[in-house]
C-alpha cells in the first residue's frame, strides 16, 4: 500500500516557486525516492500546464545521464518557454560532479530544483559546501506509527499495532517480508550498508570494527547519558581498542549519516546549554531489535525513542532536561512554545508515579508538564501534570 506522507508533501509544496534547491535527506530507504515522485505526480495533477522533468539516474535508460555535461545538457534541452518548469532528480549522487550541473542550472533561474540522494553523498554537513547556501533541506523520518497504522488499515486494535510498529519499526520495506526474521534481516542489510560501504567509504574509516562495535554500543544505550571518554572506557573493556578522539569523530559519522539523532543537556534552572554528555536515539526502533533482539530490553527506553522521533517529526527542539541532581526526559521547545516531558512504560503503580512526576513537579514555571506513558485510558491530570497515552499521542488523538 503506498502511504501519503502528508507532512513532507505539504512543506514542499510551501516551497514550490522559492528559488533554493530543495533536498530531501533522511536515513537510507526511509522513503525519499517515493517522496520525491509523489511530490512531481501531485503537482502535474494540480497544474496541468507545468513542465515537471523527473530523472531516476537509477534507471539504466538515464546511464548517459551520469556524466554531468550530459545532465546539464539534456535537463536544458527540456526546457519549455512560458511554462512553469520544475526539475526533480533521484539519487543525484550518481552524477559525478552533479553539484556543477545544479548550480548551473539553479543559477539561471530557469528551474524549480528538488533532489535526492545517497545519504552518504548529501549529508547534512555537505549541503551548504556543495550548494554554497542556497539549498533547503527536507529531512525525511522512517514512517511515524500513523503512517504504519494507514499503511496496514489499523481502524481499532490500537494497543496491539502499536506493539507491532515498536518491534518492527518505521522502515517500510520490511513491511513486505511476512516473518520477523527476513524483516530483521532487511532492516540489518541496511545498517550494514550505511556503516560499510557508505560512512567507510566516504570518510575513510580505517577501523571498520570499531565502528559497528560504536554503533551496536549506542542502539544498546538508547536513552543513556554518554560521552565519547566513557563509551571508549566501554568498548576498551570489552576489548575493543580505541580512543575518545576516535569515537567522538565516528559518532559523528553516525549522526550525519542518520542513523542517530543528538539530544543535548539543558539546564533549566540555569537556562543554558550544557557541553557534557549528551543523549543519543535511534532513527527507528526496528534497528535496534535487527542488531539486538530483546537484549537488556528496556521498553521505557523504546518508548523513549519513539517520542523522541515524533517530536522531531512535529518541529520541536528537543533537549534533556537538568534541575538540580534531577533529570526531565525531554524538554521540547517551538518558536515561544516549551513543555516538559517525562515518558514510561507504566504508571500504574504509585511509586513508578512518584518517580516520574518528583522532576516535573520541581520545576517552578508555567509551562506544561506532561507524562507519556501506557495508560491505555484517556488523558487525566494529577497535581498539574497531564498524563497522556503514547499510542494514541502518537495518533495525535491526544495533544500535549
Amino acid at each position: 500500500m503506498l502511504v501519503r506522507r502528508e507532512r513532507y508533501l505539504s512543506r514542499l509544496k510551501t516551497m514550490v516557486g522559492t528559488p533554493d534547491i530543495k533536498v530531501i535527506t533522511g536515513v537510507r530507504r526511509s522513503g525519499k525516492s517515493v517522496l520525491i515522485k509523489m511530490l512531481c505526480d501531485e503537482l502535474f495533477a494540480e497544474d496541468p500546464t507545468s513542465n515537471n522533468v523527473y530523472i531516476d539516474l537509477l534507471d539504466l535508460d538515464n546511464e548517459p545521464l551520469l556524466e554531468y555535461h550530459r545532465l546539464h545538457e539534456y535537463i536544458r534541452g527540456r526546457h519549455v518557454g512560458g511554462a512553469q518548469n520544475r526539475l526533480f532528480v533521484d539519487e543525484v549522487q550518481l552524477c559525478s560532479g552533479f553539484e556543477k550541473a545544479v548550480n548551473s542550472l539553479h543559477a539561471r533561474g530557469e528551474w524549480d530544483i528538488y533532489l535526492t540522494g545517497s545519504n552518504a553523498f548529501l549529508l547534512s554537513s555537505d549541503l551548504a559546501t556543495l550548494f554554497t547556501g542556497r539549498q533547503r533541506e527536507v529531512h525525511v523520518l522512517p514512517f511515524s506509527f500513523e503512517e504504519y497504522c494507514q499503511f496496514f488499515n489499523v481502524e481499532s486494535a490500537v494497543d496491539d499495532a502499536f506493539d507491532g510498529y515498536v518491534r518492527r519499526g518505521g522502515l517500510s520495506g520490511s513491511y513486505a517480508y511476512k516473518t520477523d526474521e527476513e524483516a530483521y534481516g532487511y532492516i540489518r542489510d541496511i545498517c550494514r550498508t550505511i556503516l560499510t560501504r557508505d560512512l567507510v567509504q566516504k570518510f575513510s574509516v580505517a577501523d571498520a570494527q570499531v565502528l559497528e562495535r560504536l554503533s551496536e554500543f549506542m542502539m544498546d544505550n538508547i536513552g543513556n547519558l554518554n560521552s565519547p571518554n566513557n563509551i571508549a572506557e566501554s568498548l576498551k573493556a570489552g576489548k575493543t581498542p580505541t580512543n575518545h578522539v576516535t569515537i567522538g569523530k565516528y559518532m559523528s559519522f553516525l549522526r550525519d549519516a542518520f542513523l542517530f539523532y543528538e539530544a543535548r543537556r539543558y539546564d533549566i534552572r540555569g537556562k543554558k546549554y550544557l557541553q557534557t554528555q549528551a543523549k543519543h536515539y535511534a532513527c527507528d526502533s526496528g534497528m535496534r531489535y535487527a542488531l539486538l533482539g530483546t537484549r537488556n530490553m528496556d521498553w521505557g527506553r523504546m518508548y523513549e525513542n519513539l517520542v523522541y522521533l515524533e517530536l522531531k517529526r512535529r518541529g520541536w527542539e528537543i533537549y534533556v532536561g537538568k534541575l538540580y541532581q534531577k533529570e526531565v526526559d525531554f524538554v521540547a521547545r517551538r518558536g515561544s512554545d516549551q513543555v516538559y516531558i517525562q515518558v514510561s512504560d507504566d504508571v500504574g503503580s504509585e511509586k513508578t508515579l512518584e518517580r516520574e512526576m518528583a522532576p516535573l513537579l520541581s520545576i517552578k514555571d508555567g509551562y506544561p508538564k506532561i507524562i507519556l506513558a501506557r495508560t491505555r485510558h484517556e488523558p487525566y491530570s494529577i497535581e498539574g501534570v497531564k498524563i497522556l497515552d503514547i499510542p494514541h499521542w502518537l495518533l495525535g488523538l491526544q495533544s500535549l
